[in-house]
């Protein structure tokens, strides 16, 4: 049974379609997934990285350390191609590699022409640097709409978004980090964290958080993971 909240000053409906919990326009078409209604207690952790070089290291690390073997990187690819030791280890670490677009701009200001460029910019550079082709994107700013949504389906990917946000770019502190993620994580849960040098306290953060999940009887899986537990399809485009 479906679960409808209709927004209609944002012109949108956000659903809990058996399965899946999506955003789809008003209009039907292709979704953004959020999280996956699901019985198992798997969680997808997922960290965008579109600057700098001294967070994502450590970040690895811990992952490392404490043996997360699925999780999924969303990447900027013009940080990709000036990082490509770092996209090494992380594709050498089994990690999933999405895509985070390539400037860093609200896709929905810009025309569809300029959308499809940024994706296939995109595209290209992350296949050269990791040999696989990314089919997952979370947005710049995790900004879309509609257009957004039917250009990236027709171009081969699937919208990622999150239900829970770590905020870990503000730096609140360690302790806030923890308690918010642990606190509003949840079967078929989408995580978001940032591996860019604006995110500087989710090293510190990121060791208790996993632990705690675990704790909680969590498993940790890739975004691809999650959503194949599912059997709920997207609308498909009109």
């Amino acid at each position: 049974m479906m679960l409808v909240a209709i927004f209609f000053a944002l012109g949108i409906y956000y659903a809990e379609q058996e399965n899946i919990q999506v955003f789809m326009p008003l209009q039907s078409g292709p979704a953004a997934i959020y999280s996956v209604d699901t019985d198992k207690k798997q969680l997808a952790l997922t960290f965008d990285i579109s600057w700098g070089e001294e967070r994502t290291g450590p970040i690895l690390d811990v992952l490392e350390q404490k043996g997360v073997k699925d999780a999924t990187f969303f990447l900027s690819s013009p940080w990709a191609e000036t990082h490509p030791d770092i996209v090494k280890r992380i594709a050498d670490m089994g990690y999933e590699i999405g895509s985070h677009g390539h400037q860093h701009k609200n896709y929905s200001t810009l025309s569809e022409e300029q959308i499809r460029e940024q994706i296939r910019k995109s595209h290209q550079i992350l296949t050269d640097l990791t040999k696989q082709e990314p089919n997952l994107i979370r947005y710049p700013n995790g900004d879309f709409d509609k257009r957004v949504l039917k250009i990236a389906d027709e171009l081969g990917y699937t919208s990622i978004q999150w239900d829970t946000d770590s905020l870990d770019w503000m730096n609140p502190g360690k302790d806030k980090i923890i308690n918010r993620v642990v606190g509003r994580a949840h079967k078929g849960d989408i995580i978001l964290m940032h591996a860019s040098d604006s995110s500087k306290q989710l090293h510190e953060a990121l060791p208790v958080i996993i632990d705690k999940l675990r704790d909680k009887g969590y498993k940790f899986v890739s975004v691809s993971e999650l959503i194949a537990g599912s059997e709920v399809e997207l609308n498909p485009v009109d």
